[in-house]
């Protein structure tokens, strides 16, 4: 039996967008065993993942080489009798744990001086691939075979008891109108929409009997703490008070979602919700959300994208003109979407 271990991505965004290429291993062998290799905080998300075997501790921080412990952890890991690995960071030290184990089949892209430590190394057409998501999906094909199209978009599981549950624990109901907002952007400020934004958008959902819900992490909380105060206690602030798995709980509830390019963001998109993705600093031509049922909203001004965690010129524009008014408008589409 083949099995699968996944060196899985540290953001919660990539590792939504990673699941197509789960899906396209068990189309090629449907009693592949998938195992993820992933950071503690994302193993909630692998959970929703029906491919998904096993999730396996990444206890190493950002930057932490730390070879002895690696080496330790890789031999352990070898008494689950990989046949094949697939690395997703592009990193020299992500590669480690594949090659200390001895995996007879290491796949990846060419990184960080990873020729030794990957024996499937790949070239990456950036031209040919110029999604994440499918650079991530084409991994799974057998080297120099096309990208297999169209991807299954990322799509997780929400199980109805266990929705209700989280709602009840955190004491929200679930009513017929919900807009759940996700102020929040890991990545830097330049993705995140401004506060005041987000409160005349909240004042806007609740003239129209929107319940309104701010869901993000402990970092989000002050920020969104912000729009409460700036929307007249319109919203409910929920940062900072959930697990990510009541996170995905609290957005499978919603009826709309307006989000940051975030990895709620693509929760949002992968569990089909109608969306309104902001856009400024990033492009939606590499991480889209892979939804139908999301509208992706930008200004494509001459200065963006810029990939920068901070405007680099100072003056936010490509977030600052995108208005609350401008985006209100597009909630006609959120309605329509959900009927």
């Amino acid at each position: 039996m083949a099995r699968a271990l996944i060196i899985a991505p540290s953001w919660v965004g990539d590792a939504v967008l990673a699941q197509p290429l789960f899906r396209r291993l068990h189309e090629r062998d449907a009693d592949t065993v998938i195992d993820a290799f992933a950071p503690a905080w994302t193993h909630a998300l692998f959970a929703r993942m029906p491919e998904i075997s096993a999730t396996l501790a990444n206890p190493f921080a950002h930057g932490e080489l730390a070879l002895a412990a690696r080496y330790r952890l890789a031999r352990a890991l070898a008494e689950r009798k990989y046949t094949h690995a697939i690395v997703l960071p592009n990193s020299f030290k992500s590669a480690l744990i594949p090659f200390f184990a001895r995996i007879p089949r290491r796949t990846g892209y060419v990184g960080e001086a990873r020729w030794g430590l990957l024996n499937d190394a790949r070239p990456l057409d950036k031209q040919a691939l110029p999604l994440m998501v499918e650079r991530f999906a084409a991994l799974a094909e057998p080297r120099g075979a096309s990208l297999k199209r169209p991807l299954h978009p990322p799509r997780l599981i929400v199980n109805v008891e266990q929705r209700a549950a989280t709602l009840a624990a955190l004491g929200i109901a679930d009513t017929e109108n919900i807009a759940v907002l996700c102020p929040g952007a890991e990545y830097g400020p330049a993705k995140r929409w401004p506060p005041a934004y987000f409160a005349d958008l909240a004042r806007k959902f609740a003239e129209a009997r929107y319940k309104v819900w701010l869901v993000g992490s402990a970092n989000d909380r002050a920020v969104a703490a912000e729009i409460v105060n700036a929307s007249g206690g319109e919203c409910v602030n929920l940062c900072g008070r959930t697990t990510l798995a009541q996170a995905i709980d609290v957005i499978a509830s919603a009826t709309v979602v307006v989000a940051n390019d975030s990895g709620l963001m693509h929760i949002a998109a992968a569990l089909n919700k109608p969306t309104l993705a902001l856009f400024g600093s990033s492009s939606p031509g590499f991480t889209p959300p892979m939804s139908t049922h999301a509208r992706v909203l930008r200004l494509d001004l001459p200065c963006s994208p810029c990939f920068q965690r901070v405007c680099p010129l100072g003056h936010f524009d490509c977030m600052r003109k995108l208005t609350p008014d401008h985006v209100w408008q597009q909630i006609d589409f959120a309605r329509i979407t959900s009927t």
